[in-house]
């Protein structure tokens, strides 16, 4: 029996090696002036020089080699092959830090690995500090062995994505700024289709075509819709579900959907395919150039390209990917052995500026890649201190059936990606936007989760709201969970899953030229996060986040606050002084400038306040007389006195001559 079945396995394998394809790539990433939407032109990163980047197309079992210089100059680059599970090839993953070094400038990175066991729309992507919202991304397309469980005439590859007119080194300053203190994500211009503004996607009559969507944006999710057509969605992230039609496709960052389309017999017009932004994930309109995108569906080259189509449900009437079956049933896990619970959160630090936060730990790459620290850890590899805190490491023991519980505490929406395996997803509680406080998770009421749950590799949760995943930990590796939101991932909103490290010890190591690509980094790959190769539970010096904001006063700013108020103090002091100091004089040129009535009645009027003064309060009265106007008001009245009595002198003179006449 034993004998039988070796040789059924040398069977197949001498199949499989036979009927094996090989697929070669030599890629140079370089920078290169281009206008994907015909509006401004900017530096875009290049494959060979060329825009956009190719799409790679294999069957399920052949083999990838790419080799990826950077010419990049001034950055470090990387490759990520967004959906695939890299099943034993965890080092060709592609997450900077951890599960290789950054490829630094004029070096080379070798990706090495097979597709044994998948088939469906994927793509690839730099995981370099929003390195692909610059154009750094291609479409890789699986395709089936076996027969496909729908029929169709066609194959096409849409990519959708936003698009800004700056690179992301320009926007990243601004946007990690103390002057942004609210965290709001720069805003996009434009949307493309197939990497161009206003795209065009010509069709013949009566076929059925099948399109393999995938959004390749680094912010905006997109409502899709086509006029007088219909979507079949096919498949999602890779996984085939039962047929689902729909007028209108909800797609964020990330994910793909399959979709058949069948075209109309009539070809005398041309039909619009819409894309509109999710305006409810931006802080403002303020620098859009265009909201919608209105691509073509052309039927007839001849017949006028169609107008913007509207639709007026379009943010409540699209699909719900939650209520998906897919094709191959997989059972709900009923029950969990580890559950990860976490809250996300957007703040700030102590250095003003606006991060990310799952259960307050925003996420900062270690010294050296995790996955070199799971290689030489040793028996140290299980405990998650060796790994730092700030890469939030939870570690995994083989096949463990896994919850992930995401309260999201932010107002917006946010897809998250888990690599190295699709998802069940068992409950999304809806918006609660509209309560005053996010709504959690409630595992003493769940909701009844569907009997053979949707799968993906990226979901949505919705703003103030839930959601709960679960997985079987079955594919040792260094894996991140994070939010595609590529500006949140700056902020640092991702954790580190560390997947039965002993067998990743045990089945899997590190290349020649992975090795080599560190070295010229300059970038450690043996010790823990810390680089301690000596001690591996001292992570003394370890990379952490930014401080906290402080709660109350700090010494520095009791002591800011206290000379703050004493030179206050002074300043009013001083204003009083010179200020009164001048009164005297001033009212000594009013009194000069009042005629001689006038005047009179200014001293009959000083002399009764003076008197009522000096009754009333005595010393104070004579004081608050004498700060009238002083000496200088008593040689006045003097004066003026005597003036006084000479006029009635001479009226009295005049009124005696009267009475003679």
């Amino acid at each position: 029996m034993k004998f039988t079945h070796l040789l059924s396995a040398l069977v197949f394998a001498g199949w499989a090696f036979a009927e094996q394809k090989v697929h070669s790539y030599n890629w140079t990433a370089q920078w290169g002036k281009e206008n994907p939407d015909g509006l401004y032109e900017r530096e875009v990163v290049t494959c060979n020089g060329d825009y956009p980047w190719p799409g790679i197309n294999v069957k399920k079992g052949d083999r990838i080699i790419i080799s990826l210089t950077n010419h990049l100059e001034n950055q470090n680059t990387s490759l990520h092959f967004h959906g695939l599970f890299q099943n034993g090839t965890n080092e060709y993953d592609g997450v900077p830090l951890m599960t290789q070094c950054e490829i630094p400038p004029n070096e080379t990175m070798v990706y090495n690995f097979t597709v044994p066991d998948q088939a469906g729309t994927y793509w690839y992507h730099s995981h370099s500090s929003g390195q692909y919202m610059d154009g750094m991304r291609g479409s890789f397309v699986i395709e089936d062995t076996e027969d496909m469980p729908f029929d169709y005439d066609e194959e096409v590859v849409v990519s959708v994505s936003d698009w800004y007119h700056k690179t992301v080194s320009e926007l990243t300053p601004a946007f990690m700024s103390l002057y942004n203190p609210t965290g709001a994500e720069p805003i996009p211009q434009t949307l493309l289709f197939n990497e161009t503004f206003n795209g065009v996607w010509n069709v013949k009559p009566d076929t059925t075509y099948f399109l393999r969507i995938v959004n390749t944006g680094g912010f905006l999710s997109q409502y899709l819709w086509m006029e007088d057509h219909t979507f079949t969605v096919v498949a999602v992230d890779g996984v085939y579900v039962e047929p689902n039609e729909t007028e209108i496709i909800y797609i964020t960052a990330a994910q793909r959907y399959d979709v058949l389309i069948h075209t109309k017999n009539d070809t005398s017009k041309n039909y619009a395919f819409m894309q509109k932004m999710d305006e409810d994930m931006l802080d403002t309109l303020t620098g859009v150039a265009f909201i919608n995108s209105t691509d073509a569906i052309v039927y007839n080259k001849s017949a006028p390209l169609p107008e913007e189509y509207i639709s007026d449900n379009y943010d409540t009437d699209f699909l719900n990917d939650f209520y998906l079956v897919p094709v191959e049933p997989e059972e709900l896990y009923e029950d969990y052995d580890y559950q990860i619970k976490i809250d996300v959160v957007m703040d700030n630090l102590g250095n003003g500026m606006n991060y990310a936060f799952f259960n307050n730990i925003s996420y900062v790459a270690p010294k050296v890649p995790t996955l070199g620290t799971v290689l030489s850890a040793d028996k140290y590899a299980t405990n998650s201190l060796v790994y730092g805190e700030s890469t939030h490491p939870i570690v995994l023991q083989k096949d463990e059936i896994v919850e992930i519980v995401l309260n999201n505490n932010d107002t917006g929406k946010h897809p998250f990606h888990l690599h190295g395996h699709v998802f069940q997803v068992v409950e999304r509680g809806p918006s609660y936007l509209d309560e005053d406080e996010p709504v959690p998770y409630n595992e003493s009421a769940p909701y009844d989760a569907p009997e053979y749950p949707m799968r993906r590799d990226t979901f949505y949760v919705n703003p103030q709201s839930y959601f709960v995943l679960r997985f079987k930990a079955n594919n040792p590796g260094v894996w991140f969970f994070h939010c595609h939101i590529d500006w949140h991932l700056i902020q640092g909103l991702g954790l580190t899953i560390i997947e039965d490290p002993e067998s990743i010890q045990a089945q899997q190591s590190l290349s020649d030229n992975w090795k080599d690509v560190c070295s010229a980094a300059g970038t450690p790959y043996i010790g823990n996060a810390a680089n301690n190769t000596e001690n591996y539970l001292n992570l003394k010096n370890q990379n952490v986040q930014v401080k906290n904001l402080p709660s109350g006063f700090t010494a520095r700013g009791i002591v800011a606050l206290v000379f703050s108020c004493i030179a206050g103090i002074l300043g009013c002091v001083v204003i009083c002084v010179y200020g009164m100091a001048q009164i005297p004089d001033m009212e000594k040129k009013i009194f000069d400038n009042l005629t001689a009535d006038e005047q009179v009645l200014f001293l009959e009027e000083h002399d009764d306040d003076a008197d009522d003064d000096t009754e009333v309060g005595g010393a104070n009265g004579a004081s608050g007389a004498s700060g009238v106007n002083g000496a200088n008001v008593a040689n006045v009245t003097s004066a003026t006195t005597a003036e006084k009595d000479a006029e009635v002198e001479e009226n009295s003179k005049e009124g005696s001559s009267s009475d003679k006449n």
